[in-house]
């Protein structure tokens, strides 16, 4: 309609305007409206038609740029039940302006078969073009169909055209095409090789020239080139209202250009999603690939058991070969078929007993035998995981035990007095006499259970009190003694143990006959270093200790709480020859047992290390710092820093995972693979964690809630 008609009334708006876009042919506007019959007509039969008019193709090259789902659901109307044609009705489908855009593209395009949907269509084309459509409330704010379509055909531009056409002024050729070929450098000859003219009369630029023998006219001011020309009131009023529409214009293009972006968006933001899943599931890929690995060596490594196994028969008087140790077993736990119904991250038993936090713990298998040790109480408990009840207590140690190590039927512990003992945790027994888990030598340990009475009545060293033992109802059967403070950590494997204490000191010994075999001093190492240490970094003055007590203050838990941190030695670990310690001093030290020496020190902690595990590639330590550390054996450098809030107390780490104790009530794990962390607190400890353990899928910590909790991971 063109800026100077009079606006139609409501009515004539429904049945004219709006049922425009419907048409495929494009009608001036003076031709008569078409009737409604023609205009279905001409929207079931449009696939059909071999020739096309322009304003066919530019409506379905229009329709996926006009037609977003934004604009169809602004657009869509239901219709009203009618009856039914040839005894079938289509009153219970809804039928709307969508269906109608959609239905030329839905007959077909070369499969020439007209659906019952379109029938549907033509059924209910009165009510359709009877209904009423929804206008926008503001200036595209939400662009109808029609609008839209008016918006973006190419006639919306013939106003501006027109306008540009009527201010063109009557005034000589200026010659600009040529003028334009020049300033770019191009060249530009009067005449081409057929001698016709290259430029047109249009790029001419005419200039009278004076007559022979008369004098040049004077010159005088040039007029404005808008000046000639004159403008109606009618035509003017007829631009603004045009300049007015194609501003509007402009608002709808830019409100459609818009909702193209928002869509895009979305899709943008599925797919996002969708490949943030399937990275997801690559990490799963590549922790199942890990597993399978671990999986794998853990078989490997049970099949060369078997074959020792076999090959060295056990007999009742050979010494006691402790098993491999379990911290370095990368095969999987052999856990009930119970286990996977229970949920991930949830403590689903609690062992209450003790009545002070939680010092030390191990187990010897999922569902096994735990050993756990308190502060102030110096008789370890032995549980039974299988049913969560306490079994017995480990009598003997006059002061706390500060750390624990447990082995299939064998457990060591290491305690305030200076001392390490043996246990023999298949002869604890229910029962508060002193028989309670009661010292034995390795020996007595080794023998199978059925000869054990006969055999240890044939050594006289335990049963009457020789140099090898004192009597079997007393406190020491087998003792290690040689550390003049605390012993706070240690590590066994087959006949060879390590510990490290208080007194600055670590020491090895020969569990077969009980000797210390190896002292290696801390304070010596730190006074002659390595030639080869950790480059820019040095040990912190308040950090460097002397012969006398060392006592450093916790950083402040969770809750607010701290003790006096007196553990020198946080943890001791070997590997055949290779032997590593984390020290009140803050460094990690790699030693040669062959030789006592320190040959590597690194330094990065700022304060003491309270717990440490390594394999053959890493290392990771704890601090009280509040970091932990993963380093790389063979350089030495960091590979890895984790920083929390409170100080780290206790870990253990494998190809897939980290767990450790924060400081926090909850145990927190981290995924090495997707680098995501998490923390374990439902049916969990009230107070932070300070001891863990875990095993595959089985996890125990303990708490300075005094509790000790089962997990499944």
């Amino acid at each position: 309609m063109g800026p100077s008609a009079k606006p139609r009334s409501s009515q004539d708006s429904r049945h004219n305007a709006r049922p425009e876009p419907l048409v495929t042919t494009a009608a001036p506007e003076s031709a008569s409206a078409p009737s409604k019959l023609e205009l279905v007509q001409k929207v079931i039969m449009a696939p059909f038609n071999h020739k096309k008019n322009d304003s066919t193709r530019i409506l379905s090259d229009l329709a996926p740029v006009i037609m977003t789902p934004r604009m169809i659901n602004s657009a869509t109307v239901s219709s009203r039940p009618r009856g039914s044609v040839g005894g079938s009705s289509f009153s219970s489908a809804k039928v709307d302006f969508a269906s109608i855009g959609r239905a030329p593209h839905r007959l077909g395009l070369g499969t020439r078969r007209i659906t019952s949907r379109d029938l549907q269509i033509v059924e209910a084309t009165d009510e359709l073009l009877e209904a009423e459509v929804p206008e926008p409330d503001g200036v595209a704010s939400s662009v109808s169909l029609l609008r839209g379509f008016n918006a973006t055909i190419p006639s919306s531009d013939t106003g501006r055209t027109r306008r540009r056409q009527m201010r063109s002024v009557e005034t000589p050729r200026l010659g600009l095409k040529k003028l334009g070929m020049n300033a770019r450098g191009l060249l530009a000859e009067d005449e081409d090789h057929e001698g016709q003219s290259i430029a047109s009369e249009e790029d001419m630029v005419l200039v009278p020239r004076a007559e022979n023998g008369k004098k040049k006219p004077k010159k005088r001011g040039r007029e404005s080139l808008s000046a000639s020309k004159t403008l109606g009131k009618e035509e003017l009023s007829r631009q603004k209202k045009e300049i007015l529409r194609d501003r509007e214009n402009l608002h709808v293009r830019r409100s459609l250009i818009n909702s193209e972006i928002v869509e895009i968006t979305h899709k943008i933001e599925a797919l996002d999603a969708i490949r943030a899943k399937l990275e997801l599931d690559l990490l799963k890929l590549q922790e199942e690939e890990l597993e399978l690995e671990d999986e794998l060596e853990g078989v490997k490594e049970r099949i060369d058991f078997e074959q020792t196994t076999l090959r060295q028969p056990k007999q009742p008087s050979q010494p006691l070969h402790l098993p491999h140790s379990s911290r370095r077993r990368k095969g999987p736990a052999f856990l009930p078929s119970e286990h996977d119904e229970l949920p991930p991250g949830v403590a689903f038993m609690t062992l209450e007993g003790h009545s002070t936090p939680l010092t030390a713990l191990d187990f010897s298998e999922p569902y096994g035998t735990l050993v756990t040790a308190s502060q102030e109480d110096a008789q370890p408990r032995v549980w039974d995981l299988f049913s969560g009840t306490e079994i017995g207590r480990l009598r003997g140690h006059t002061g706390t035990v500060k750390c624990i190590q447990v082995e299939d039927h064998v457990c060591l512990t290491g305690s305030e007095d200076g001392c390490v003992r043996l246990w023999d945790l298949r002869r604890v027994e229910e029962d508060d006499g002193w028989g309670d888990g009661e010292m034995v030598s390795l020996s007595d340990v080794a023998e199978e259970d059925e000869q054990e009475t006969e055999t240890t009545s044939s050594k006289s060293g335990i049963r009457n009190g020789s140099d090898n033992g004192v009597e079997r109802n007393e406190l020491c059967a087998r003792v290690l003694e040689g550390h003049t403070q605390a012993v706070t950590a240690l590590y066994f494997e087959d006949e060879c143990l390590v510990t490290g204490a208080s007194d600055k000191t670590l020491r090895q010994w020969d569990l077969t006959t009980g000797q210390c075999v190896m002292t290696m001093d801390i304070l010596w190492a730190m006074s002659h270093p390595p030639p080869v240490v950790t480059p820019g970094f040095a040990l912190p003055n308040h950090l460097m200790p002397n012969a006398g007590h060392f006592s450093v203050p916790t950083p402040a838990y969770s809750d607010g709480s701290w003790e006096l941190y007196q553990d020198f030695v946080g943890g001791v670990q070997f590997w055949g020859y290779g032997l590593v310690s984390g020290s009140g001093d803050g460094a990690v030290r790699m030693w040669d047992m062959r030789t006592g020496q320190a040959h590597r020190t690194l330094l990065g902690h700022t304060a003491p290390v309270t717990c440490l595990q390594f394999d053959e590639i890493h290392i990771a330590s704890g601090s009280l710092d509040k970091t932990l550390r993963i380093w790389d054996v063979r350089t030495g450098g960091t590979f890895e820093t984790i920083k929390y809030d409170h100080p780290v107390t206790a870990l253990q780490f494998d190809s897939r995972k980290i767990v450790a104790a924060v400081g926090e009530n909850g145990v927190k794990i981290y995924n090495r693979t997707s680098m995501q962390h998490s923390t374990l607190l439902t049916n969990g400890h009230t107070k932070p964690v300070e001891r863990l353990r875990y095993m595959d899928r089985y996890l125990v910590s303990g708490g300075r809630d005094s509790m000790v909790k089962i997990w499944s991971l």
